[in-house]
């Protein structure tokens, strides 16, 4: 392998918080993330700019990003958008490295989560690149309902491909294949995985290929193993397996633990660089976050 082959991880604490209905209050966000920021991840999804009607939870993203301490750290900030006007308000922050788009590949999702249809969004991901391009970003086009919907929109591996081909035909560089509902099995991984790798890298244009898996505790192992032994070296996750996707069902399906995904790392010997003290507290900081 070429570009998978630095385990990249990406720890999602605005993944983790987005649901929680009682709002977080800003300089605790802050705290929390600043502990993150030490940890030694490759980057921190740490807020978003979209509607604070859509998601109140991180409506002080602007706020919480003023209270980040970035002098320390070597971990690059992303954050989310759901349109072109979230976009070009997050590219005025320099401290922003990446900026991530949901494009989904079910109709009924990409209306509920972005309310624009999946031609729209093609647009809007064209328009993306072209901003980031001009300020210095990369965008995280996450291909969500990417195993599968709940919603019996048509889902095939080649529905998967055919999205995945033209967003890098626009100039996608990272493509983060998302299991928004906890719908993937090992099986669709190791299906849909190892085709995406091997297309991008017989390319040669250093494109990534993550996956963004949200689980159940039971299956969360099972879940990590397929994808690394599908040549997936970039993983989202989020401490304790937090949160999960308020616009996609009532009843969350938590993310991919954090914790569970270093053990298995380093039992297949992976170099992780972690600062594992900085870890601890942040898992004991976390209970003042999530009750």
């Amino acid at each position: 392998m070429t570009q998978q082959q630095t385990i990249k991880l990406i720890e999602c604490p605005r993944d983790a918080m987005q649901g929680i209905h009682d709002f977080i209050d800003t300089d605790l966000k802050a705290a929390y993330i600043n502990l993150l920021l030490q940890v030694g991840f490759d980057t921190i999804d740490f807020g978003s700019f979209v509607s604070p009607k859509a998601i109140p939870q991180l409506r002080d993203t602007a706020e919480v990003l003023a209270k980040l301490d970035l002098g320390n750290t070597n971990s690059k900030l992303l954050a989310i958008v759901a349109n072109l006007r979230g976009a070009e308000e997050a590219t005025v922050y320099e401290q922003i490295s990446y900026l991530g788009f949901p494009f989904s590949i079910s109709e009924t999702f990409q209306q509920r989560n972005t309310n624009s249809s999946i031609s729209q969004s093609v647009d809007t991901v064209k328009q993306l690149l072209e901003l980031c391009d001009r300020h210095d970003k990369t965008a995280v086009i996450y291909l969500s309902m990417g195993f599968g919907n709940p919603y019996g929109d048509d889902w095939n591996t080649e529905i998967v491909e055919k999205w995945a081909n033209e967003l890098i035909g626009h100039g996608a560089k990272i493509l983060a294949l998302s299991d928004t509902t906890g719908m993937s099995t090992p099986e669709r991984i190791k299906e849909i995985v190892p085709a995406l790798i091997k297309r991008v890298e017989n390319l040669n244009q250093g494109i990534e290929i993550g996956l963004h898996l949200h689980s159940t505790p039971y299956t969360r192992f099972e879940k990590i193993a397929a994808a690394y032994e599908s040549g997936c070296r970039r993983f989202d996750s989020a401490l304790k397996g937090f949160g999960g996707c308020p616009m996609a069902t009532d009843d969350l399906t938590g993310n991919m633990a954090t914790e569970d995904l270093i053990s298995y790392l380093n039992s297949k010997g992976e170099v992780l660089n972690l600062n594992m003290e900085k870890w601890q507290e942040a898992l004991a900081f976390s209970a003042r976050i999530f009750h």
